[in-house]
C-alpha cells in the first residue's frame, strides 16, 4: 500500500443503505466515518442520468409509499416531497382482462370483493394472513441483526410462529383461493422485489405490494436525485467524508477480526489502507464475502435476477393517450410461471412514467422494465463496455422493438412520439451498480434466503455488517431500513435509543434560522411590461407557504436552462403578510440565461426547486423621520415587498418613492402603487424618467435626505454607487444607507472563471496559497487557496464575517482591502470614496497575491 489512514468506520457503497448507516452512526455514535463509493457519483440507485441534454431518467426508484415512512423522513429531516400518482396507481393488464389496484388495503379489499364476490370471506382470510405473514417478516428481520446465538434461537421460534411467511407466493394464492383470475391479480407486482411466484418466499409478497405500497403511493419531487441531494448534505453537517471512484480491493481480517480496508482510487491510481475494526458493506452479501474471501459459503443460496431498462425520451406527452401518471403491468399470461419463462421482452412488463408524476420535469420520459435471468448476456460477459460485438447491439435493438411493439399494442401512436431510447442490460447494471451478475434486488427474496444465517446484517467476521437490501429487503427504502439494522448492530446499546427515537420522530427539526430548501409549484405569470414579468409561486401541498420572509428579502432559484440547473437570485416583491404564495419580478436580460428561460420558456404548473428567504435589505418599522425608498427599472422589485409590508402594518409615517426608468412603458407596479396611496397616508412617489447622462441628483434628494433619514436603494451599479456619495453629502449617516443589487445572470459563471484563471496562473508559477493578513492582528492571519474569494477563505477557518447571500446582492461582507493584488466586482455597493477608502466585498474579493483586509 501507498499509504495509510485512519477511520473509525468505513463504510462500502453509497446507495441508501450504505448512507443511513453512515448517519446514524455518525450521528448517534459520533465516530468519524469515511464512505467509499466506486462509481463515479454517490448515491447508488437514487442516482440519475440524463440523455440528449434533455431527458433525465432515474436507474431503480420509480415510486414509492405514499407516507414516506419513518425511515425516510429521518434520512431527509422531513424535507422529502412527495408527488402523489393517481388513485388507482397500478394498472395490471392480463391477457383476457384489466385490474386497476386502488390505494388503502380497505379500498384493494373491498374492490376483489367485487370482482370475485364469490371468494369474498376468502378475501378476508387472504388478508389476515398477509397481516401474520408481513409481522413474521419483520420479526425474522429483527432477529437477524442480532448476535449468532440469538439470532439462530429466534429463528426457528419465528418460523414456527409464522408459517405462512416463509411459504412460496405461489402456494399461498393456491391454498387462499379458487379463482385463476383472482389469484393472478394478487401473485401480480412480484417485480416490485424481484422473485417470481413459485420462488418468492410469501413474506416478502406480504410486505412490499400487499403493505408497503397499499397506502397509496408517491414519487419525489425533483426525482430520485432530489432525495440524494439531500440525504448527502445532511450528512456533511455530521462530518461523514464522502468519496467517489474508490474501489475496495479487499476487507483485511485479522484473527477474526477487521483490522482495514485496502482501497484504490480509481481516478489517480493511487492504492491506499485506510485502518479501522469496523466495515459496513453496503455492497451486498455477495460481493462483502467475496472482499473477505469467503464467497464459497454462500453457495447455498439460489440466483438473483436482473433486469432489462428501457427509458424513453418523449416528444410529446403521454397524456395525450389518456395517461395520467399510473404505472402499467403488463402480463402475457395468467400464469406468472410461465410468463417469467418467455424470452426477453415477452414476460411481465413493468411500465411507469416518471414525468406525469414529477411536477419539477419539464420533458417526458418512460422507463421500461423487465426482469431477467442474467444468463442472457452471458456470451458477451466480461468483454469491455466499448468493444462489445455487433451481436451485442442486434440483441439490444431487437429487444428494444419487441418492448416498444407492447406499448404500440395497448396505446396505437405511441411509438411516434418516441425521441429517444437506450436499453440497459444486466452487463449496465454489473457495471454501474456492480452487482454480481447485475441483480438488481440483491439476494433473491425466497424461503431459503429466509433461513440462511449468511442473509442479514450480521457476519461471522467481528466487526464487519453488511448494509442495504441484504439486510432488510427490496427497494430503496428497505436499503434504507437495512443500513438502520447494520447501525443498530454497531452502536452501543446506549446510543440505540436516541437513535430509534429520532427515527420515530422523523429527524432532526429544521432550524427556524436556517433558508428553507424544496419545490415551489409556478401558479401564475403575469405580463407587467415588454420586458418584466411577475412570477406567482405557491406551496405543492396545501395553501401555506413553508417559509415566512421579511419585506426586502430574495430567493434563491434553481432553473432548469440545461442538464444541470443554474441558481439565480431574485428579489420578492409580494407582501410578507401573504401566506399563501410569493412572487418575484424579473426583467428580460439580452442574452439572460435565467431571465430567457423565466420569460420564455417557464410555464404555470412547473415545481421549480427554491431555497428563501435570504439577504439584509430589510425593512421593519421604526424611528427614522422619513423612509426614502430609491429604485432604478425592476429595482423596484423589494421595494415593492417594503412599501406592502408597511400598508400592512399601518404604518403612517412619511415614505418617498424616487423610482426611475429609461422610458414610460418600462413602469413597473404602477396600479400597485397608486393602490397604495389610500393604505399609507405619509407615501410621497417621484417617478423620474433618467438616461445615461441624467439620473436621480441632489435636487431630487434634497428634500427627503436628512439625519434621520432611512434609505434602501436599489438600482444599477453605476447608479447606486453615484447615489451613496449623493447621499453622504446630504448628511444621511452611511450605515442608514441599505444598498441591494442587481445579481447578473452571469455573476456566478464570470467570478467562476476569473477563480479558475487565478488558480492556473498560480499553479505555473508554483504558489499553492496567499496570506490573508488583518489590520492590527485583531484576526490571525489565514490562508487562501489560488482561485478562493476572502469570504470562502475566511470561513474555512471558521473566521467569521458578516454574510448573507454569497453572490454581491446584499453587501453584508463589507471588508476593506489596506494592500495586496486582487480581482473584485463591487456590484455598486460603495460610493466613489468608499472604493478608494478599500471598501470591497469579500464574497467577490479575489486574491491575486498576498492581502491584508480590515473593518
Amino acid at each position: 500500500m501507498v499509504s495509510d489512514e485512519e477511520a473509525d468506520v468505513v463504510v462500502i457503497g453509497s446507495g441508501m443503505g450504505g448512507l443511513s448507516a453512515a448517519r446514524a452512526i455518525a450521528q448517534f455514535g459520533r465516530r468519524r466515518v469515511l464512505v467509499l463509493e466506486q462509481h463515479y457519483t454517490l448515491g447508488g440507485m437514487t442516482h440519475e442520468f440524463s440523455r440528449a441534454g434533455r431527458y433525465r431518467f432515474g436507474t431503480g426508484l420509480h415510486y414509492m409509499s405514499a407516507s414516506a415512512g419513518p425511515f425516510l423522513g429521518f434520512m431527509t429531516d422531513g424535507r422529502a416531497q412527495l408527488s402523489p400518482l393517481p388513485d388507482e396507481y397500478d394498472a395490471l393488464h392480463f391477457p383476457e382482462f384489466d385490474f386497476s389496484v386502488p390505494a388503502t388495503q380497505e379500498r384493494f379489499r373491498e374492490r376483489l370483493k367485487e370482482r370475485f364476490p364469490d371468494e369474498a370471506d376468502a378475501i378476508d382470510g387472504f388478508f389476515r394472513t398477509t397481516r401474520w405473514a408481513m409481522t413474521g417478516l419483520t420479526a425474522r428481520n429483527v432477529f437477524a441483526s442480532f448476535p449468532a446465538g440469538v439470532r439462530k434461537t429466534g429463528a426457528s421460534i419465528v418460523e414456527r410462529l409464522f408459517p405462512s411467511t416463509y411459504r412460496s407466493l405461489r402456494d399461498q394464492v393456491a391454498r387462499s383461493f379458487r379463482d385463476p383470475q383472482l389469484r393472478a391479480v394478487l401473485a401480480a407486482r412480484w417485480g416490485l422485489y424481484g422473485t417470481p411466484p413459485e420462488s418468492s418466499a410469501f413474506g416478502y409478497h406480504a410486505a412490499v405490494p400487499l403493505t408497503f405500497f397499499m397506502e397509496g403511493t408517491a414519487h419525489p419531487v425533483g426525482g430520485p436525485q432530489e432525495l440524494n441531494r439531500v440525504v448527502l448534505e445532511i450528512l456533511q453537517r455530521y462530518g461523514v467524508v464522502l468519496r467517489s471512484r474508490q474501489t475496495v480491493r479487499e476487507v483485511v481480517v485479522k484473527d477474526g477480526k477487521v483490522t482495514g480496508v485496502d482501497v484504490q482510487d480509481t481516478a489517480t491510481g493511487r492504492r491506499y489502507r485506510v485502518r479501522t475494526d469496523t466495515v459496513v458493506s453496503a455492497t451486498g452479501v455477495r460481493n462483502t464475502y467475496a472482499l473477505i474471501g469467503r464467497s464459497h459459503e454462500l453457495e447455498d443460496l439460489p440466483e438473483e435476477r436482473s433486469a432489462v431498462m428501457l427509458f424513453l425520451g418523449l416528444d410529446r406527452s403521454p397524456a395525450e393517450f389518456g395517461l395520467r401518471g399510473e404505472n402499467h403491468w403488463f402480463m402475457p399470461d395468467i400464469d406468472e410461471h410461465d410468463s417469467f419463462h418467455r424470452p426477453p421482452g415477452e414476460g411481465t412488463l413493468y411500465v411507469s412514467f416518471a414525468s406525469l408524476n414529477n411536477p419539477a420535469a419539464r420533458f417526458h420520459t418512460v422507463e421500461l422494465l423487465e426482469l431477467v435471468d442474467p444468463k442472457v448476456v452471458e456470451q458477451w460477459r466480461g468483454t469491455p463496455e466499448h468493444e462489445r460485438p455487433a451481436g451485442y447491439r442486434k440483441f439490444k435493438d431487437e429487444l428494444t422493438e419487441r418492448m416498444l411493439a407492447r406499448l404500440e399494442e395497448r396505446w396505437p401512436g405511441f411509438r411516434e412520439t418516441v425521441a429517444f431510447a437506450e436499453l440497459a442490460t444486466p452487463l449496465s447494471f454489473e457495471t454501474y451498480q456492480h452487482s454480481v451478475l447485475g441483480s438488481f434486488y440483491g439476494l433473491a427474496a425466497t424461503p431459503r434466503r429466509l433461513r440462511s444465517a449468511w442473509a442479514g446484517c450480521r457476519t461471522p467476521v467481528k466487526g464487519l455488517f453488511v448494509a442495504g437490501q441484504d439486510a432488510w429487503g427490496s427497494g430503496v427504502v428497505g436499503a434504507l431500513a437495512g443500513g438502520l439494522m447494520a447501525a443498530n448492530a454497531v452502536l452501543k446499546p446506549r446510543q440505540l435509543g436516541p437513535m430509534w427515537r429520532a427515527i420515530r420522530s422523523g429527524g432532526a427539526a429544521r432550524d427556524p434560522v436556517t433558508p428553507w430548501e424544496g419545490y415551489l409549484r409556478v401558479a401564475g405569470i403575469e405580463v407587467l411590461t415588454p420586458t418584466v414579468r411577475r412570477i406567482r409561486f405557491e406551496p405543492l401541498e396545501g395553501d401555506t407557504m413553508p417559509f415566512s420572509f421579511a419585506a426586502g428579502q430574495y430567493m434563491k432559484i434553481d432553473l432548469p436552462v440545461a442538464v444541470e440547473p443554474v441558481e439565480r437570485s431574485y428579489s420578492i416583491c409580494s407582501s410578507p403578510a401573504e401566506s399563501g404564495f410569493v412572487e418575484i419580478a424579473v426583467k428580460r436580460e439580452p442574452d439572460g440565461l435565467g431571465s430567457g428561460f423565466l420569460h420564455e420558456e417557464l410555464e404555470v404548473g412547473l415545481a421549480l426547486r427554491v431555497s428563501g428567504p435570504h439577504g439584509e435589505f430589510t425593512w421593519e418599522p421604526g424611528a427614522e423621520d422619513t423612509l426614502l425608498l430609491i429604485s432604478g427599472g425592476v429595482g423596484i422589485t423589494p421595494l415593492m415587498s417594503v412599501l406592502l409590508a408597511a400598508a400592512d402594518a399601518g404604518h403612517t409615517g412619511r415614505i418617498v418613492l424616487l423610482a426611475s426608468y429609461r422610458a414610460e412603458d418600462e413602469v413597473v407596479f404602477g396600479p400597485e402603487i397608486l393602490a397604495l396611496r389610500s393604505r399609507l397616508p405619509g407615501l410621497e412617489v417621484s417617478i423620474c424618467m433618467t438616461d445615461r447622462q441624467r439620473r436621480i441628483g441632489f435636487d431630487e434628494l434634497l428634500p427627503h435626505a436628512g439625519s434621520r433619514t432611512r434609505v434602501h436603494l436599489c438600482g444599477p451599479a453605476p447608479m447606486m454607487q453615484d447615489l451613496i456619495g449623493r447621499l453622504r453629502e446630504l448628511g444621511v449617516p452611511r450605515e442608514a444607507i441599505h444598498t441591494e443589487a442587481f445579481v447578473s445572470g452571469r455573476s456566478r459563471q464570470t467570478r467562476r472563471e476569473k477563480a479558475h484563471a487565478i488558480a492556473v496562473a498560480a499553479a505555473g508559477a508554483g504558489v499553492t496559497e496567499f496570506v490573508i493578513g488583518t489590520e492590527n492582528g485583531g484576526r490571525p492571519a489565514f490562508p487562501c487557496s489560488p482561485g478562493q474569494s476572502v469570504l470562502d477563505a475566511a470561513n474555512a477557518v471558521g473566521i467569521a464575517l458578516p454574510q448573507s447571500c454569497g453572490e454581491g446582492a446584499c453587501g453584508t461582507c463589507r471588508v476593506r482591502v489596506l494592500s495586496g493584488a486582487y480581482e473584485t466586482d463591487d456590484r455598486g455597493m460603495f460610493s466613489a470614496e468608499e472604493l478608494a477608502e478599500g471598501w470591497r466585498l469579500a464574497c467577490q474579493t479575489l486574491p491575486t497575491g498576498d492581502l491584508l483586509i480590515g473593518r
